[in-house]
């Protein structure tokens, strides 16, 4: 491939990749920012990406989503939801009673969560990798520890944010089961509808508000649906095409500090500097994690 040919795939994914890190990022700040209940905002979320995915799904889709129901990677999507509603039934309202900063830290450990998950299933760990997973688990309970001295609902937030993390690493190991049969649309409609009906039961369970916002929160929560759920997911999925996935997964760690800079910009929370080299500490350990798991993979081929 010459080097003209070359510069032309790169730019696209480059700009998608961008495009991904903004959408992400602005995940947290708009939960925070949004004046509705996090359950309810968890579920509008997933219905309405629901809605727009629906034509797809039961259109072009609709051969491929009869053979999911009748397969075990319908399961492994139905799955995959229940593991997703716990994940934004945790996370989302840890962004609202903590801080936008740490509440993104502390999910980011994700991969970490799903190296102890291969670890236990018998999978070995590289050297890298447990570093990694070190001085994540150092940096946490730097920045959890910090919050101690705030108040309970701030050590509360951050339990929380760390149990979104471990929900999401099991949502993502399900979710590579079933893309292993399953088109991303197919598998994310299935998963994205099993969350949807999960969250409204439980916030018709618990009588939450699911209407009456202002026009500013109905704004933030689409774009929430057009950002995070459904743009930024999609980017990410056509970079993944033309780079690496450790690349794309390092990069996801840009969201910490993005999200960081729009709550401050955005919503005037400024992260409080006791915590900061916790933060960073974890950040940087999730990132030793997933560069020590790619060297190891290249060295095991």
């Amino acid at each position: 491939m010459n080097v003209r040919s070359s510069a032309q795939v790169a730019a696209p994914t480059a700009l998608a990749l961008t495009v991904a890190v903004l959408a992400v990022s602005s995940s947290a700040p708009l939960i925070a920012f949004a004046a509705a209940p996090a359950l309810a905002i968890a579920f509008w979320r997933n219905g309405i990406a629901v809605v727009v995915l629906t034509p797809i799904a039961l259109g072009p889709r609709r051969a491929e989503v009869r053979r999911a129901a009748r397969g075990p990677a319908g399961v492994f999507s139905v799955l995959a939801g229940l593991t997703l509603a716990a994940h934004f039934a945790t996370w989302m309202p840890s962004v609202q009673l903590g801080s936008v900063a740490t509440a993104t830290a502390l999910v980011a450990t994700q991969p970490v969560w799903q190296g102890l998950i291969a670890a236990a299933q018998g999978r070995r760990l590289p050297a890298a990798g447990w570093i990694g997973i070190g001085l994540a688990v150092a940096g946490a309970a730097w920045a959890t520890g910090v919050d101690v001295g705030v108040s309970a609902q701030a050590v509360f937030a951050d339990v929380l944010a760390l149990l979104g993390a471990m929900a999401a690493a099991v949502y993502t190991a399900l979710g590579e089961r079933a893309r292993v049969e399953l088109s991303t649309t197919t598998y994310t409609w299935i998963c994205y509808g099993t969350c949807a009906v999960v969250l409204l039961a439980v916030c018709l369970a618990f009588d939450v508000d699911l209407g009456g916002y202002d026009g500013g929160t109905w704004a933030a929560i689409l774009g929430l649906v057009a950002g995070a759920q459904l743009l930024g997911h999609s980017m990410f999925n056509y970079a993944l095409q033309h780079t690496s996935a450790t690349t794309v997964s390092v990069l996801i760690l840009l969201e910490v500090p993005g999200a960081a800079f729009l709550a401050w910009w955005w919503l005037d929370q400024v992260p409080r500097a006791e915590s900061l080299p916790g933060l960073l500490l974890l950040v940087a350990g999730v990132a030793v994690f997933i560069l020590g798991q790619a060297s190891f993979k290249l060295i095991r081929r």
